[in-house]
């Protein structure tokens, strides 16, 4: 492609070079002919002048002309117009054409032999001046001069005809010399007007060429470490698979990634994690073959294409040359990183015949790698085949659902912690029907929509719908909606909250935004300020799983959250653990009544953790003891009665009261 550029680049500029000569060159010969015709004219004039003015000053011309001696007034006459210096030489001819007296530097006399001049001839016959412009070639004559023939008649009848030699030398050098500069301001003028838009053209060029280069990389390359993208990738497995395995087509795709490449962006940031990943970047190249492929796909995710692979003992061996080269530490900043690698393997053609294939598949073996304790190789089986058709059924409803909305949502009730358990709200739970009308649970189907990238359009939905259900509902009732870590990533959540907000006229204080700590991990500023905004708008926000992580508590003094979920995983602990369960949620709920924040139990599920929690300083509870998640219809249905029909009697009978009561004056809608 470059020399393609190159070899365009220098025809143009030869087109253009070989215009701006001939141009240069006409300009050139134009203003010379124009030149040489003035001079010309000036010369042949100047000579018909001074011969006319000769015969007008000489009274005894017909007598010369005859053969006599001039007179003396002639004489001096001749002797005044020689000295003038611009007639070199006069002659006189008789009416045949015959000279008869010249006058020249020496003397000025009668000739002695008559000499016969064509031009003198030709003149008389004519009537008219013959002028010629001849160049001296002799050093008596001078180097550039006109002579003129001027027959002289006397009423009507020819008496002689007058030469005149006229040194015009002089005003050829004037004349050569004004052309010259014209000539050259000319040109120059002409070159610039050439030369400014020609330079102009050629910098346009070179820009463009340099862009087209630019933008073709980046086609093919990855911009962080200059490896070959997904594009290149997929084209180069394509033709290595034209080529039979019989003749050295076979290869071997190593999928690899970086482990805990997330904790060197918390602990470095992300310069520290572009370092690592371009320093990654450099040492496979330089364990790699020149036919090799090395790609990378995005985030820490790599993969090496090892051609002419020798089976799984080639590949094998190839692979543990990868995870040795990363076993040197890298410097950043005075500081030491250490990187470890785990490598899903997928040979070519046997565990498949098309790119995305073999990607699958190396990228099964890759999560085996990462189950078996990450920092080594797994290749591809045949039993994962099972897992990857399962995914790709997956991915392939995943798609169908958001192109077609086909997801729906269930609702979980949350009630006050208090004995009278009055309902506050609902938790809106993502649920994937299958073909069958059986439902994908959102641990199945989560982490893949992350993967592909469609949970930001998931998220949309699942906020918009939410709010639009929450809107038909009594008004002191909330509605609480999960967010990923991922959708933060994808654009402004503030704008999507904002425009379900306006969309479905839902009133802010109603909807409850739950975050899990894990979002706080990565770029925790940007993302707080983006929860800031958030709750300007007066949505609550709330964490979620608190207690499961190992940073949740530098999170509460950070951002002022409204709302504490404790895991229901102390819950599932409840009855094995006794008093030291009962202890940690006492103490996670007294801190969220130090920091103001309300707290909410999830996972409850007998009758013991519902009496437990009431006797508690909780604010809200939720669980399959009070409801398992509904679908919308069901809410719409009958609010009031569905919900004491679903509760267990004993959780009303714990305080002589219905177990559900709507709080407000929207109990009787």
């Amino acid at each position: 492609m470059r020399s393609f550029f190159t070899a365009s680049i220098a025809r143009n500029v030869g087109i253009v070079v070989a215009v701006f000569g001939m141009l240069i060159a006409g300009t050139w010969a134009a203003v010379k002919s124009a030149t040489d015709h003035l001079l010309y004219q000036n010369a042949t004039s100047t000579a018909s002048s001074w011969a006319r003015y000769l015969a007008e000053n000489v009274g005894d011309l017909e007598q010369i002309a005859a053969g006599e001696q001039p007179s003396s007034t002639s004489m001096t006459f001749f002797k005044g117009a020689r000295r003038g210096g611009q007639v070199f030489r006069y002659e006189i001819f008789n009416r045949q054409g015959y000279s008869q007296l010249a006058s020249d530097q020496d003397k000025i006399a009668p000739v002695e032999i008559s000499e016969f001049s064509i031009d003198a001839a030709h003149s008389i016959a004519a009537a008219q001046p013959v002028v010629a412009v001849k160049e001296g070639n002799s050093p008596n004559l001078p180097s550039f001069y006109a002579q003129a023939y001027v027959p002289i008649f006397v009423d009507r009848r020819p008496i002689a005809i007058v030469a005149a030699y006229v040194d015009q030398t002089d005003q050829r050098d004037n004349f050569y010399r004004t052309f010259l500069i014209e000539a050259v301001l000319l040109c120059l003028m002409t070159g610039l007007s050439f030369l400014i838009p020609m330079i102009a053209w050629l910098r346009r060029t070179r820009e463009k060429q340099q862009a087209d280069r630019h933008i073709r990389f980046l086609a093919y390359h990855d911009a962080l470490t200059g490896l070959a993208n997904r594009t290149q990738l997929i084209e180069k497995m394509q033709t290595a698979l034209a080529v039979p395995a019989s003749h050295g087509g076979g290869f071997a795709a190593h999928f690899i990634d970086l482990d805990r490449f997330k904790e060197v962006n918390d602990t470095f940031g992300h310069d520290g994690g572009d370092f690592l990943l371009k320093t990654v970047a450099e040492r496979l190249r330089a364990v790699t073959r020149l036919d090799d492929v090395v790609a990378r796909l995005g985030g820490d995710e790599f993969v090496v294409i090892q051609s002419g692979a020798d089976g799984k003992d080639g590949a094998g061996a190839f692979a543990n040359r990868l995870i040795s080269a990363l076993h040197t530490p890298i410097n950043f900043n005075e500081h030491e990183l250490t990187a470890t690698i785990s490598i899903g393997c997928a040979l070519a053609p046997e565990d498949g015949a098309d790119p995305e294939r073999l990607l699958k598949c190396a990228d099964l073996a890759l999560y085996e790698a990462k189950a078996n304790g990450r920092n080594c190789v797994r290749f591809f089986q045949p039993e994962m085949d099972g897992a990857l058709q399962a995914r790709i059924d997956l991915e392939r409803t995943l798609r169908h659902a958001v192109l077609h909305e086909r997801f729906v949502l269930h609702y979980q009730p949350v009630f006050e912690a208090k004995a009278s358990h009055q309902l506050r709200g609902f938790e809106a739970l993502l649920r994937l029907p299958r073909e069958d009308g059986t439902l994908i649970p959102p641990m199945a189907f989560i982490p893949v929509a992350e993967d592909i990238r469609l949970i930001g359009e998931i998220g949309i939905w699942v906020l918009r719908e939410a709010c639009r259900t929450a809107a038909t509902w009594p008004d002191h009732l909330t509605i609480a909606v999960n967010l990923s870590a991922a959708q933060f990533e994808l654009g402004s959540v503030s704008a999507i909250v904002a425009a379900a907000l306006g969309e479905t006229g839902l009133a802010p204080a109603r909807l409850e935004l739950e975050i899990t700590e894990t979002l706080l991990l990565g770029n925790s500023e940007a993302i707080l300020d983006e929860l800031r905004t958030i709750k300007a708008m007066g949505v609550a926000i709330a964490m979620d799983d608190f207690g499961t992580g190992y940073s949740s508590l530098s999170y509460l003094w950070r951002f002022r959250f409204d709302k504490i979920k404790i895991d229901r995983s102390f819950m599932q602990g409840f009855d094995a653990s006794g008093q030291d369960a009962q202890a940690v949620v006492k103490t996670i709920i007294a801190l969220g009544r130090e920091l103001d924040m309300l707290v909410t139990v999830e996972g409850v599920e007998t009758e013991q953790q519902s009496v437990f929690l009431s006797g508690t300083d909780a604010d809200l509870v939720q669980g399959f003891f009070f409801s398992k998640p509904i679908p919308d219809t069901e809410i719409a249905a009958g609010l009031i009665t569905n919900f004491r029909k679903m509760l267990p009697a004993h959780a009303s009978a714990s305080s002589g009261k219905p177990a559900l009561q709507i709080v407000g004056s929207a109990a009787e809608q």
